[in-house]
């Protein structure tokens, strides 16, 4: 007999987390490009963020060369969208207030996000070209990562969703919109740890 799913956030009812979502009203959207292994991953974080964010699409694939939803929106955004990825190119985001002497980073609209391991993100980067000729933008070091629930050796690591917190709080310079989710993401952190032991 299947486990009954809560409706919402397509997890078992007794693992829901649903009750970590909050109201982020963010004025640039966000788009992310998730590989089809994260989708069912109970300790993935991208949908708490779309729970939480008012403007945030998510698009399941690997090879994007091709997908219509993703040309659309590359199509309607222009040149005001960046994607969030440490490429050689990409500049590092910094407060508002230098954000004007930095061109075309004060008129993002939309920031794309790959949501997978560093490797399988690579590939995802690798295999749609384009995604090379967008914007790229990168956090700067030294913002630690709250995620406990998944390890990594990737230095400066952060989950899906605090460098999506990060990333819309410097570019729209409302940091305290998003610490909100971020306070929130530390109890869902909390609650997966608690939930995983519970079921050893």
């Amino acid at each position: 007999m299947s486990r009954a799913l809560c409706l919402q956030c397509q997890r078992p009812e007794k693992a829901c987390i649903c009750a970590f979502a909050v109201n982020a009203a963010n004025h640039i959207d966000v788009l992310v490009l998730q590989h089809p292994s994260e989708v069912k991953q109970s300790k993935g974080t991208v949908t708490l963020l779309q729970q939480s964010l008012s403007r945030c699409e998510v698009i399941v694939g690997e090879n994007f060369q091709d997908n219509a939803r993703l040309k659309e929106r590359l199509a309607h955004y222009g040149d005001n969208i960046a994607l969030l990825y440490p490429s050689e190119q990409a500049r590092v985001l910094s407060a508002k207030s230098e954000l004007g002497a930095r061109g075309a980073l004060s008129s993002i609209k939309c920031i794309i996000l790959l949501d997978g391991t560093w490797k399988k993100a690579y590939r995802m980067f690798m295999l749609n070209s384009c995604l090379h000729k967008l914007q790229h933008i990168v956090l700067p070091k030294g913002i630690n990562s709250l995620y406990q629930i998944r390890s990594t050796k990737k230095e400066n690591a952060l989950s899906s969703l605090e460098a999506c917190c990060h990333a819309l709080a410097f570019l729209e310079d409302k940091p305290e919109t998003y610490q909100v989710l971020l306070d929130s993401f530390i109890r869902f952190n909390q609650f997966q740890q608690a939930f995983t032991k519970s079921v050893k």
